[in-house]
C-alpha cells in the first residue's frame, strides 16, 4: 500500500506522510541535537563551559541548515513555540521554588548589598546610554527600562553551576557570589512581574481607564496569589510530606493531589479573560512562595531539572537559532556592532563599578571584588528568551513580548502567522542577535574568570594539604569511618572515642556505609534520598540494607548522644555503588566534607577463632584505589579484637596502644595519629621508635652504593623525621604523662621481624605507618620479599600475618599523597 498522505472519507482524518522527508529530518535533527550537544560538552569541559555555550552553539547551527528551517516551518512553528512556552513555564517556577523569600524581609546581609549596588550602578548606567542607542522607535524610554533591567540582572542557574563545577562554591567569594547572583535574580524577575501589571504594555489607542481597571485586576490576582500560597500551601505540603516519610515509596494519590495543587496556584492568575496575567511570570511567583524544603518539594525539582537540562534546553536553544536567521545577519551593519559593544560594555562596567564600591565599604580587596562583579554579569535561559522573543515581534509591540504579553494560544497562533507579513515593522534581526551574543558571551567568559580566581588564591595560599600532621589546632577534627556492616561497630566507636580524647575545637565523625550496589538493590532504589545520604538523589527500600543501616545508626546516635555537649558531632552517610565506582564517590565524598584522614575496615574479617578469612577481594580493591586516590590521609583497620574491647568511654576502661616509628612521611603521619589518641585518659600509649644501627657493616655497605641524589634525600627525610620526632616527645614524653618511650637499635629486617614479634601480645591497637618515604629502608627492605597484603606496607603485613598474636589489632596509616581538586587549594580557600 503506498504510504502517500490519504484522506479517510468516514472520519475526515489526515494520517502522516511518510514519503515526506521532512519527517525524518524533525527526528533525526533532534537526535543531532543530543548527540552532538554531548560530545561538544566533553570537549569544552577542560574550558569550564556549562551545557549553555554548547546549547547555544548547536542550536545557532542546526537552527540556521536550510532543510530543517524548512523543516520546521510554517504550522511546526507553533507546536515549537508551545513547547518553548510550557518548558519556560516550567524553567521559571523551579527557578522561584529554588529562591527563598523570606531574606527580603530580613536585614541586609553582605551579598544583598553586593547585589543592590551592583543592580542600580548597572541599571542607572544602561538607563542612560540605551536611549541614544536607538534600539527601537517605539517607546524608547519604557524599552530602556525594560533592556536596563535585563542588564542588571543576572543567571543565578548558570552562575552557580559554573560555581560548583569549578570547585569554589565553599570558598568565601564562592559563596558571596551565589548567594548574591540569587538576590540579584529573585529582585530583577520581581521587577519585571510588576513591570507586567503596572506599565501599559497594550495598544497606545487603548483607553487609559481600560488599562488601570486591567492593571488592578492583575495587581488583585498576584495578591491573591501570593497570599494563597504563601498560607495555604505550608499547610498541605506538611501534610503530605508527613504522609510520605523518607524511605517509603510516594504514594501514588497524593502525589497526584501535589501536583494538581501546583498547577491550581501556577494557573488561576490567568483564568479570568480580562486579567492578561503571564502563565510563566505565574509560575515563577507561584514557585517562590511555595516552602523548597521537605520530600515533596525536592521531588518536584528534581524531576524538573532533571526534564529541563536533558530536554527542554537543547530544544530550546535550537528555537533559539531558528529565530536568530542568519542569512539576515548584516555583518556590515556598524550601528548593530555599535550597539553590542556598548550593552557589553555597559554591563561589565555597570556591575564591577558597583561590586568595587561595595567592597571597599566592606573592606574586599579590589582584583576579588572585580571579579565578582564579572561573575554578576552572567545570564541565562530567562534572559536568551527575552532577547530572542524581541527579534520575533515588530517594535509596535516589543513591550508586549518583553513582558511577555500573551493573553491566550490564539494570539499567539495568530502571530506566529501574522508576523510574516510584517517585516518592516519587525525588530532588526542583527541587532536583537547582537543582543544575544551578549548574553551568551558574559556566560563563556566567567569559567575564566573564576580560573583566575583560582590562580591568585593558590599564590596566597600555595599548599594546603589534608592530613592530621598539618591540622590546625584551632580547627575541628574531620575524620570519616567506613563501615563494611554491623560487624564494625565496635570497631567504629571505640575509634570515635578514642580520636575524640576531650579535643578543645571539637570533632566530627562521618560514619559512611559502604554498600555494593547490585541489581538486586538496584531494582529496589526509590527518587528521593534521605539526608543521611551522600547518594541524596535516592532512597534504598532493600530490606537487608535497610536493617544495616537502622543497627548503625542506631548505636553510633547513641554514641552521639552520649558525647552531646562535649565537642563530638556524629553523621551519617551512605557510599552506595558498586566496586568500579565507590572508591571515587567516597573519595569525592572526603573531598567535599574536608576530611584529614578516612579510615577503612580491612577486606578480611574476624573468624571466631581469632584468625582472619580470605577477604572480599571487592572492598580490597576499593581500598587500594583510595590509598592510590585519596586527597587526603588514610588509614585501614586489621580488627582482631579491638571492636571487642571494652569501650573507652566506659569508666575505669584501659587500653593499651603502641606506635612503632621508623621514619618517612607515613610514619610522621601516624605519630599526628598517636598524638591525637594521647589525649584520652583511658589510653596508655607507648611509643617504639626502631632506630638503624649506623655503626653496622650493612649499614655502610648500604652508603657507599647509594648515589648522592639518594643520600641527600634520605638525609631530609631523616631530618623532617627527628623534628617531628622531637616536638612529639617534648609535648607528650619529656612532661612525664601517659605517654611511655622506647628506642630499638637494629642492623637489618631480620631484626625488625624479631623485634615486631617480641611485641606480640602486649597491645590491643599498633598503630604504623604504611612505609612511604621511610629514609631508614634498611630495616625493612627484605620484608617486601614475602609480602601478602602490599596496601598495609612491610610492617603492617607483618602485624597482620596469620603467625601473629590474635589480640592486636593494627591501625596502617598513609599520609595524603595527592592535593586534591585544586592541586594543593581546598575548595573552602578564602581570598576575599
Amino acid at each position: 500500500m503506498n504510504t502517500t498522505t490519504t484522506k479517510n472519507v468516514c472520519g475526515d482524518k489526515w494520517y502522516l506522510n511518510l514519503d515526506k522527508p521532512e519527517e525524518a529530518l524533525k527526528i533525526l535533527g533532534f537526535i543531532a541535537i543530543f548527540v552532538i550537544r554531548t560530545l561538544l560538552h566533553h570537549l569544552m569541559k577542560p574550558l569550564g563551559q556549562p551545557y549553555l555555550t554548547t546549547d547555544f552553539a548547536i542550536g545557532l547551527i542546526l537552527g540556521n541548515l536550510p532543510k530543517f528551517r524548512e523543516a520546521f516551518s510554517g504550522p511546526y512553528s507553533i507546536t515549537l513555540n508551545n513547547i518553548i512556552e510550557f518548558g519556560m513555564i516550567c524553567h521559571m517556577f523551579v527557578m522561584g521554588l529554588e529562591m527563598n523569600p523570606s531574606v527580603l524581609l530580613r536585614p541586609p546581609t553582605k551579598d544583598a548589598f553586593i547585589a543592590y549596588t551592583s543592580m542600580i550602578t548597572t541599571f542607572v548606567l544602561a538607563f542612560v546610554t540605551t536611549p541614544f542607542l536607538h534600539y527601537t522607535k517605539t517607546a524608547p524610554y519604557i524599552f530602556s527600562l525594560a533592556l536596563s533591567l535585563m542588564a542588571s540582572s543576572t543567571g543565578s542557574p548558570i552562575l552557580t553551576r559554573v560555581i560548583a563545577n569549578l570547585k569554589i562554591r565553599k570558598s568565601d567569594l564562592g559563596k558571596l557570589a551565589s548567594a548574591a547572583g540569587v538576590h540579584t535574580d529573585m529582585i530583577s524577575t520581581l521587577f519585571y512581574c510588576f513591570g507586567f501589571i503596572f506599565f501599559p504594555t497594550e495598544k497606545p489607542l487603548a483607553r487609559p481607564l481600560h488599562r488601570f481597571f486591567r492593571a488592578l485586576l492583575m495587581f488583585c490576582l498576584f495578591l491573591a496569589q501570593v497570599t494563597f500560597t504563601s498560607i495555604v500551601s505550608p499547610i498541605f505540603l506538611n501534610w503530605v510530606n508527613n504522609e510520605n516519610p523518607e524511605g517509603k515509596p510516594l504514594k501514588g494519590s497524593h502525589l497526584v493531589m501535589s501536583l494538581a495543587f501546583v498547577v491550581l496556584i501556577c494557573s488561576f492568575p490567568t483564568w479570568p479573560p480580562e486579567s492578561m496575567y503571564n502563565p510563566i511570570l505565574s509560575a515563577f511567583t507561584a514557585g517562590l512562595f511555595l516552602p523548597n524544603k521537605g520530600r515533596m518539594s525536592k521531588w518536584i525539582i528534581n524531576k524538573i531539572n532533571y526534564l529541563l537540562s536533558t530536554v527542554f534546553y537543547p530544544i530550546f536553544f535550537f528555537w533559539v537559532g531558528f529565530i536568530i536567521h542568519m542569512r539576515n545577519f548584516d555583518i556590515t551593519d556598524k550601528m548593530a556592532w555599535a550597539r553590542f559593544f556598548a550593552l557589553l560594555g555597559t554591563v561589565i562596567v555597570g556591575k564591577v563599578t558597583g561590586t568595587v564600591l561595595c567592597g571597599l565599604l566592606l573592606g574586599y580587596h579590589v582584583p576579588e571584588t572585580a571579579s565578582l562583579g564579572l561573575l554578576l554579569t552572567a545570564k541565562g535561559h530567562f534572559h536568551v528568551y527575552l532577547a530572542a522573543l524581541a527579534i520575533r515581534v515588530p517594535s509596535s509591540v516589543l513591550l508586549f513580548f518583553l513582558f511577555f504579553k500573551l493573553s491566550s494560544k490564539q494570539d499567539l497562533y495568530s502571530l506566529s502567522f501574522g508576523l510574516m507579513q510584517m517585516q518592516t515593522n519587525r525588530v532588526k534581526n542583527t541587532t536583537g542577535a547582537m543582543i544575544i551574543f551578549v548574553i551568551v558571551l558574559t556566560v563563556v567568559y566567567s569559567p575564566f574568570v573564576v580560573m583566575d580566581i583560582i590562580k591568585r588564591a593558590r599564590k596566597r595560599v600555595p599548599v594546603h594539604i589534608m592530613a592530621l600532621q598539618w591540622l590546625d589546632p584551632t580547627t575541628e577534627l574531620r575524620i570519616l569511618i567506613g563501615l563494611h556492616g554491623p560487624h564494625n561497630i565496635g570497631s567504629t566507636l571505640n575509634l570515635m572515642e578514642i580520636c575524640h580524647g576531650g579535643r578543645e575545637p571539637g570533632s566530627i565523625f562521618y560514619a559512611t556505609d559502604m554498600v555494593e550496589l547490585t541489581d538486586e538493590i538496584a531494582a529496589t532504589l526509590k527518587k528521593g534520598g534521605g539526608a543521611d545520604q551522600s547518594n541524596d538523589s535516592v532512597t534504598i527500600t532493600d530490606r537487608s540494607v535497610t536493617e544495616m543501616r537502622e543497627s548503625i545508626t542506631a548505636a553510633v546516635n547513641g554514641y552521639g548522644e552520649l558525647r552531646n555537649g562535649q565537642g563530638v558531632t556524629v553523621r551519617r552517610m551512605l557510599a552506595l555503588s558498586t566496586f568500579v565506582t565507590m572508591a571515587q564517590d567516597i573519595c569525592g565524598l572526603a573531598d567535599e566534607l574536608m576530611v584529614s584522614i578516612i579510615i577503612l575496615p580491612f577486606h578480611k574479617r574476624l573468624n571466631p577463632d581469632g584468625t582472619l578469612d580470605s577477604g572480599h577481594a571487592g572492598f580490597r580493591h576499593v581500598n587500594r584505589k583510595i590509598l592510590k586516590n585519596a586527597p587526603c590521609s588514610v588509614g585501614i583497620l586489621v580488627d582482631r579484637s579491638f571492636g571487642q574491647t571494652e569501650e573507652a568511654w566506659r569508666p575505669g576502661a584501659s587500653m593499651d596502644i603502641a606506635i612503632i616509628f621508623i621514619g618517612g612521611r607515613d610514619d610522621r603521619e601516624a605519630l599526628a595519629f598517636a598524638a591525637q589518641v594521647a589525649r584520652h585518659p583511658a589510653v596508655k600509649l607507648k611509643v617504639i621508635r626502631f632506630l638503624e644501627d649506623k655503626s653496622s657493616q650493612n649499614a655502610q655497605k648500604r652508603s657507599s652504593i647509594l648515589n648522592r641524589a639518594s643520600v641527600v634525600e634520605q638525609e631530609e627525610e631523616m631530618k623532617l623525621d627527628d623534628e617531628c620526632f622531637a616536638e612529639f616527645y617534648e609535648r607528650y614524653i619529656a612532661g612525664g604523662g601517659r605517654v611511655s618511650y622506647m628506642e630499638k637499635h637494629l642492623t637489618n629486617s631480620s631484626e625488625t621481624f624479631t623485634a615486631l614479634k617480641s611485641l606480640d601480645g602486649e597491645y590491643g591497637l599498633v598503630i604504623v605507618g604504611r612505609g612511604g618515604g621511610r629514609a631508614s629502608s634498611g630495616l625493612t627492605t627484605g620484608l617486601n620479599d614475602w609480602q601478602q597484603c602490599p596496601e598495609l606496607g612491610p610492617i603492617g603485613d607483618v602485624l597482620s600475618g596469620s603467625d601473629f598474636s590474635h589480640n592486636t589489632s593494627m591501625l596502617i596509616i598513609q599520609q595524603q599523597r595527592t592535593r586534591g581538586q585544586l592541586e594543593g587549594l581546598h575548595d573552602d580557600f578564602t581570598i576575599l
